[in-house]
């Protein structure tokens, strides 16, 4: 489950940033799962959650928000997102189809507050 490990460096980072700011404690992470990343969005949920409690991090939240795959058209440079494969741009009906988004994994946001 590679999803462990994920959770366990989204902490890290959380640790870290923590840690630059004395006085702000961390209350909630974003962070953004491409449809093609290979992570399992509920497996992710459960390790982070199974790391935090009982910890000084508790009651950290994650908040995961899936992302669709992300196409650029070649030809018009139109960017347009589409749940099945795409063979073709639905702008001008080019089947130059370039994949631009949706196999990546981003921490988006932390979520402060003052202690």
């Amino acid at each position: 489950m590679h999803e462990l490990s994920i959770a366990g460096s989204i902490l890290d980072t959380v640790e870290a940033e923590s840690a630059r700011r004395p006085g702000m404690r961390v209350v909630k992470v974003g962070v953004r799962v491409g449809e093609l990343s290979g992570v399992n969005a509920e497996a992710l949920q459960f390790g982070f959650e199974a790391l935090v409690k009982g910890t000084h991090l508790d009651p950290l939240a994650l908040e995961i928000e899936q992302v669709p795959l992300g196409h650029r058209c070649s030809v018009c440079a139109h960017l347009f997102s589409a749940q099945d494969e795409v063979s073709r741009c639905p702008l001008c009906a080019s089947p130059e189809i370039l994949l631009v988004g949706g196999d990546d994994l981003h921490l988006a946001y932390l979520e402060v507050e003052d202690r």
